[in-house]
This record gives C-alpha cells, structure tokens and sequence, in this order.
C-alpha cells in the first residue's frame, strides 16, 4: 500500500527561516481570539475531530500521526469555511456601520433594521472551489448577493455548489490566476467588494481576516494536544492555510512549535519556488494539478512574510501520489480509522509518508523514531465524482 510513496519523486528545499516577528504582526493575538469569539456562536459551529492513525505511524517508524479532519466543518466540506464566511460576515458589518453612523454587531446584520442594506452589498471573489463556497454561504446567512468568478478547469460539481448557497457563478478563461484577475477589473468596474484569501499590494485586510479565521482550526489543535507535535505538514496554496497555522502555533507553543513542512503539487510550485529565489515568486501553470485547491501561482504576499520565517522545508509532490493518498485514507491500514479526505486535503499526508520512507528526506526533514506528526487533513469530499473516480482508480 506504501510502495508508491517509496519511489516518489518529491522535491525538497529548505525554508530561509528568516529573523523577524511576523507570526505575531501579520495576525495578532487579537485578530485570532475576534474570529474565534464570533466563529464559536454561530448556528452549527463543533470543534472537528483530531484522529490518531497509530497503524500508519508504526508503519512510517514515528511515535505518533494526529490528523485533524476537516470535512464536517459547518457542513461545507472544508477549512474554508472558516476563512471566507468570516471576512464575508466583517465586509458587510463595516460597511453597514460606515453606513448608518455607528458599530453593528454581525449578529444583528439580519435584523429588519438593517437587512435591506446588506441586500446591496455584493460581495465577489476568485476560487477553485472551497473558499468561494466558504463566501458564499457567508453572503446568504446575512442577505448579500454573491458573484464567484472560477477557472476552466473548475469542476460543474464544485460551480454547482456554490450556485446552490445562491451564488451566481460566472466561469472565466485561463487558469486561477486568470480569474483573480478578472475578479479584481470587474469589481472595480461595479463597485463591489472582493473577498479574497489571497493579498496583494494594497489589499491586505480582508486576507487577513481570511486568515485569522483559519485560526480557529489552530486554537481547537492546541486545546486538544497539550504536548505540541515535532513536524507538522501543511498544504501550500497561496500560503494563507500554512501562514495562519504556522503563526497561531509559534503564538501559542512560542519555542517549542513545531518543525513547519509546507507541502504543494509539483504543478503549482510558487511557494517552494519562493523558498528557492529568496523572495515571493509567480510561477505560471501549465498544466491543472487534481489538487484544485492548491493550483495557484502567485503567493499571498501576507501569508510569505510568515512562511518565510516559519517554514523550516518546502516539498513538492507528483501527481502519481493523489490517488494512493486518498485511497489510503479511505481503506486504511488495520487498525486505523477510515476517513473520506478530497484530493487537495491529502497533499501533506502524501508529503509526510513519502519523506518517511525515503531515507534521505527523512535525514532533511529530521524524523526520528521520537517524532510526532500532525497532518491536517484541509477537505472531505467536495466533489463526489472525483471522489468515486479516484476510489475507483479512473
């Protein structure tokens, strides 16, 4: 079951590990206990489970595997719900304070008071998926129309979902990069707001507060694990996932963090490829890598700040790994509990197991027989036919 991960061709860089303090300027303490006081009232908020996987830890020659599982969370099916439905929730409480001349509560957005306003705020944003479902579900809980602008290669399933939380989906040529872009020009045009998990010159609030809401999931790891894990292995994206873990842990555990692995296809390599030139760098994608949600070429610039000091190695896995890692976590080894994991939310599993089993990268990433892992397991099913397809071996 593990021979495809002995063989695999990963690429490994170091992290530069800069000097500085970014983990606590980016996002402050602050920033992270707002979205979690506001995240844990709403309807259908639960912690999401951390499992133990001992069967795959005695296999991989470790102490302990934790994997937190994020396919219930509100229903959504990722981490994403955490992030978009947040930032969505602030842009429409400023806006309707800025409007009538006081503070609002999010709380009290759907009020007859103020409904008829946050029905005017339209609310757009670019995705592969799971963050525009994030924001749109966030949109339709206050009563703010919702436009998601999505690539060609977005699977029917996933634009499906969004127009069913009342999103109107509009599907754009190019690449993800491609419908940022056109996100940013049609905004402007109209006079809407982006909501956006990705940063930029000038555009660095709402990201963040993206950001801190993905803090919650850190908060709920560090309250559950009184002894914090030796590595943990975090999906790359646009960096906003790694950044926010990476920071709410060095703000929680301080010295004793975890050794940070930031793990990407070898597809969309902008965050190793950052870590390579020593500075944030685009990089154009070719072809579409199976893990949609992290088919991005250009790093959010406040999630790099902290990558570059936190992140101790960089991996970037092949394609041949996706089937196996899902299909591992679907039919375990015994004594392991089965989990449905989507194909974007296994790449720091698949990253973890193949520098395991392969001694040289074991020796990089310093495991040891005493290490213990924690994987975070970003997405559950969010598109049954991949799933199926994947399952089945098409």
């Amino acid at each position: 079951m593990l021979d495809t991960f002995q063989v695999a061709k990963a690429r490994h860089t170091l992290g530069l590990r800069q000097a500085g303090e970014a983990f606590k300027h980016v996002i402050s303490e602050s920033d992270f206990n707002e979205a979690y006081n506001e995240i844990r009232t709403w309807s259908g908020y639960a912690p999401t489970p951390l499992l133990q996987l001992p069967a795959l830890a005695q296999s991989t020659n470790v102490e302990k595997i934790f994997y937190k599982h994020e396919g219930s969370r509100f229903g959504l099916g990722s981490f994403k719900a955490l992030g978009g439905a947040y930032a969505a929730a602030n842009v429409i409480r400023e806006k309707i304070s800025t409007r009538v001349g006081h503070d609002i509560s999010i709380s009290k957005i759907t009020s007859p008071e103020y409904a008829d306003l946050a029905a005017k705020i339209t609310l757009v944003t670019a995705t592969d998926g799971n963050h525009g479902r994030s924001v749109a579900w966030g949109a339709r809980r206050l009563g703010s129309p919702c436009r998601i602008y999505i690539h060609a290669e977005v699977s029917s399933s996933r634009a499906q979902a969004m127009r069913d939380l009342g999103a109107e989906v509009i599907r754009v040529m190019g690449d993800y990069d491609a419908s940022v872009a056109a996100t940013r020009r049609e905004a402007q045009a109209y006079g809407w707001t982006i909501v956006s998990d990705t940063s930029w010159t000038g555009y660095i609030d709402i990201p963040r507060q993206v950001m801190a809401g993905y803090g919650v999931m850190a908060r709920e790891i560090c309250e559950t694990m009184k002894t914090p894990p030796s590595h943990v292995f975090l999906q790359g994206g646009v960096g906003g996932l790694a950044a926010a873990v990476a920071a709410y842990f060095r703000q929680a555990w301080r010295d004793a963090s975890p050794h940070v692995v930031v793990v990407e296809p070898e597809l969309a390599p902008c965050l190793f490829e950052s870590a390579e030139n020593g500075k944030a760098t685009q990089t154009k994608i070719v072809t579409e890598t199976l893990m949609a949600g992290l088919s991005c070429g250009e790093p959010s610039q406040l999630a790099w700040h902290i990558l570059a000091e936190e992140a101790s190695d960089f991996l970037t896995i092949p394609e041949s790994l996706v089937g196996p890692a899902v299909r591992l976590m679907a039919r375990p080894l015994a004594g392991d509990t089965a989990i449905e994991a989507g194909e974007s939310g296994i790449a720091g599993l698949a990253g973890f197991v193949t520098s395991a089993l392969q001694a040289k990268l074991r020796e990089k990433i310093q495991i040891t027989e005493a290490s213990r892992i924690l994987l975070i397991g970003s997405e559950g099913i969010t598109d049954p036919e991949i799933y199926t397809n994947i399952l089945d071996e098409n």
